[in-house]
Parts: structure tokens; C-alpha cells; sequence
């Protein structure tokens, strides 16, 4: 990966340079002085970002979107969550008790659409993410991912989901999970895409409900789809 300088770090963020630099000196944004100009790395960068993504409400995960979307890239558009999620990779109820029968259970069920060609190295790579920093959210989701993009066991971006009969303990801070998602993304603007998206899936007042009470992997693909397309109206 390359560096950003200033002028493509405020292209990328839609800031301007005075305001990149800013941000910059008081540590809001990860970046270094290199003989005295400020250079920030993309991998940085796009973990901030992620960050940003997990610290926002609804209004500003749009606004995140948006600058994701709007942004110059040979990147495909990532299309809708529900064309990311083949039934192969739902389970319903996942057979699961502990954080790292999960983790496996989820990259399985990754692997089971068959667009992942080795389960046990993906499952490998979340464990090692979630060593350094849990994805379980207060509300009982898991955004669970690796550090990096896993280009070469990945056929293209796609997510699993598992949903627990009953919630278990998933991070140090006591937060009770049930509902699981795995991120499986080919680049790292895809998985902001599809993190930002998905994150404004379960901030829908009725989709996680109807996903808890799902009965099959169909019933989960029509809550995400539903939930969808009211974000699309409302564009």
C-alpha cells in the first residue's frame, strides 16, 4: 500500500488540505511527519475510517456512505447487501456457544458458498482481529472481519450471517451477542462500503428484529432487502 500526502488525504476525505493538516496535529487523523511533510498510510486510514463507521448514528453513516460513493476508484460498486449473502451462508439457528466455535462456525458457512476456498485461514485471520479489537456492538451484533482483505482465498466480497437460538458473551466488555455477520471483503473500499451499509441495516428499527425472528435464510435476506430499499427511498 501506498501513502497518502496531504492533497490526496483531503481528495479521499472531500477536506481541504488546511483542514487535513488540522486535524492531523491534534491526533485525530493517523499520520507522521516525513522531512517535515505529513504522510499518512492507507491501511491507517482505512482503519479510521472503520472506526468512524462503528462511532456513528444513521444520519452520519449516510453522510460516510455518501464520501465513499463519491470518491474517484476502479472499485465495482459493491451492489446490495442481499446480493452479498448466498443462503449457503446463513445459518438459522447457528450451532454455536462460544466465541471461537463462532468464529468458526461463520467463516464455514463463508465457505460454504463456495466463493471461499479456506475456511480455517479466514476463521484464523477474524480470531487475530477480534484479539486486537472486539467488532460485538451494544446492540448484539458482531461485525466480524479480518484485519486485512483476504484477496487470495476470495473468490469476491461476500457476507455470512449466523444467528444464535440465545445471546453469549462475545467480547471483554460484556456485551451479549446474537446475531453474527462476517465481512469477507475482496478490497478495503469494498469493506468500507459494505460496512458503512450494513451498519445502517441494523440501525433500522425493524431489521433486527425481523432478523431475530427469522425462521429460514430467506426470511433474513427479505429483512435486509426490505430494510434496503427504504434506505434507497429515502436517497
Amino acid at each position: 500500500m501506498e501513502d497518502f500526502d496531504v492533497g490526496h488525504l483531503a481528495a479521499f476525505l472531500h477536506l481541504t488540505p488546511d483542514q487535513v493538516i488540522k486535524l492531523a496535529e491534534r491526533g485525530k487523523l493517523p499520520g507522521r511527519r516525513v522531512q517535515g511533510e505529513w504522510r499518512f498510510a492507507e491501511a491507517e486510514i482505512h482503519h479510521y475510517m472503520e472506526d468512524r463507521i462503528g462511532d456513528s448514528d444513521e444520519a452520519e453513516l449516510g453522510v460516510v456512505e455518501n464520501l465513499l460513493h463519491r470518491t474517484k476508484t476502479a472499485d465495482e460498486p459493491i451492489g446490495r447487501i442481499v446480493d452479498l449473502c448466498p443462503e449457503e451462508g446463513i445459518a438459522v439457528p447457528l450451532n454455536a456457544r462460544t466465541k471461537g466455535s463462532v468464529i468458526r462456525a461463520m467463516a464455514d458457512l463463508a465457505g460454504a458458498t463456495g466463493l471461499l476456498w479456506d475456511a480455517p485461514a479466514m476463521a484464523e485471520a477474524v480470531r487475530q482481529r477480534e484479539d486486537l479489537h472486539p467488532t460485538a456492538l451494544d446492540c448484539g451484533v458482531a461485525l466480524l472481519h479480518p484485519r486485512r482483505p483476504q484477496t487470495s482465498i476470495l473468490a469476491q466480497s461476500l457476507l455470512a450471517i449466523g444467528v444464535c437460538s440465545a445471546p453469549l458473551p462475545f467480547s471483554d466488555q460484556g456485551h451479549l451477542t446474537d446475531v453474527f455477520f462476517l465481512v469477507c471483503s475482496y478490497d478495503d473500499r469494498s469493506h468500507l462500503k459494505i460496512l458503512a451499509r450494513l451498519s445502517r441495516l441494523i440501525s433500522d428499527g425493524e431489521c433486527l428484529p425481523r432478523i431475530r425472528e427469522a425462521q429460514s435464510p430467506a426470511e433474513i435476506r427479505d429483512a435486509l432487502l426490505a430494510a434496503e430499499e427504504l434506505i434507497e427511498e429515502s436517497e
